[in-house]
């Protein structure tokens, strides 16, 4: 049918960000692109609750967290549910690459959130992502 977008496979989405400003612009960026926030969290076990209780399409999380907590660990806890993980951070873990799908570079402009999630978006369903931001590393063939 014309003028129908096609069904998003991403559409629920968890937010790991310990600077407030950022986690605040995120959700507003991704509200006004009709996505759902389920929740905007900046501890790992209040992620990892999330994730545990099912229903999140994508998890951006940063890498380092307040207090010394890690990215990483909620990056492991995706993992084991089967739910995609884009780290969003200002250095990219190569250590991790096996646990996320891919990572966005700090700082990042909204326009490139979003192309970020659609980039991932495409290869979840087996596509080759359009015109990725230039911040984004897909590890696609290693998560």
């Amino acid at each position: 049918m014309l003028g129908k977008k096609p069904k998003r496979r991403i559409n629920r989405i968890l937010i790991v960000e310990d600077e407030p400003l950022v986690a605040f612009d995120n959700e507003h960026v991704l509200r006004d692109a009709g996505y759902e926030v389920v929740g905007s969290v900046d501890r790992v076990e209040d992620a990892i609750a999330l994730i545990r209780a099912d229903g999140i399409d994508l998890v951006l999380a940063d890498v380092s967290l307040a207090e010394g907590e890690s990215g990483i660990d909620v990056a492991r806890a995706a993992k084991a549910r089967g739910v995609a993980l884009l780290f969003v951070a200002g250095s990219c873990p190569v250590e991790a690459r096996k646990l996320a799908i891919g990572c966005l570079a700090k700082p990042y402009l909204p326009r490139e959130l979003t192309g970020a999630i659609e980039a991932v978006e495409a290869v979840l369903v087996g596509k080759k992502p359009k015109k990725p931001p230039a911040g984004l590393s897909l590890y696609s063939g290693e998560a």
